[in-house]
């Protein structure tokens, strides 16, 4: 399984994430969308040059031309809320993808202990097709992994990209032993050393959800 941080290499990436984490900047939720945005445009380019592509001729207003598009069926799926700025990045260069959303959350037993629960979920038919999974914040795995199984029940895809902003050593890890490790890759924009008694990403940026939309009750 391939790991890619993005922010392990100087990019501009590097400068959309410290927006991102910085508190002084957190109160302007457009820019915070439009980063996660950007980064997901990025990451939507890096990813698309490891596909597979096939020739084909065109005609300009001159001669023909033969030029490359890719030969993968590619469904970018989107985990609610925060994932939507993130999404659109990526649908922004993959235009031409199908869509598929989930939606997980977490139900708090007690101050510190959580399950992960899928509510919602549409999708078009995954056999065979490249999945590119996003969710910014990959904390602990567990709802990258209950997203990922019930997408399953609408096809196997031949590959999926698990994509976040910023994940966790731990959620890397937790990812390496619930994908499937040959039709596996993940890519962060960033890999941060630890989650705390709550489960956050530190120093991660805090709730990505309420940053690009607004506190929840």
């Amino acid at each position: 399984m391939e790991i890619y941080n993005l922010t392990s290499e100087n990019s501009l990436v590097s400068q959309y994430m410290m927006e991102l984490r910085d508190v002084n900047i957190h109160g302007d939720m457009l820019r915070f969308r439009r980063n996660l945005e950007r980064i997901g445009e990025i990451m939507a380019y890096e990813i698309s040059k490891t596909l597979k592509y096939e020739a084909k001729e065109v005609h300009t207003p001159l001669a023909p031309c033969v030029c490359m598009e890719p030969a993968e069926k590619v469904v970018l799926a989107t985990i609610f809320r925060a994932g939507l700025p993130f999404h659109q990045g990526f649908l922004s260069y993959f235009d031409h993808a199908e869509n598929a959303f989930v939606s997980a959350y977490r139900k708090y037993k007690e101050k510190e202990n959580f399950d992960v629960f899928i509510e919602y979920i549409a999708s078009p038919d995954l056999n065979g097709k490249t999945v590119i999974l996003c969710d910014p914040m990959l904390a602990t795995g567990t709802s990258m992994e209950l997203s990922y199984r019930a997408l399953l029940t609408k096809g196997t895809p031949a590959h999926i990209h698990v994509a976040s902003v910023i994940a966790s050593e731990a959620a890397i890890e937790y990812i390496k032993k619930t994908f499937p490790e040959d039709k596996t890759t993940v890519w962060c924009g960033a890999i941060d050393p630890i989650i705390n008694e709550h489960s956050y990403i530190v120093p991660g940026l805090g709730d990505a959800g309420d940053l690009a939309y607004g506190e929840k009750l």
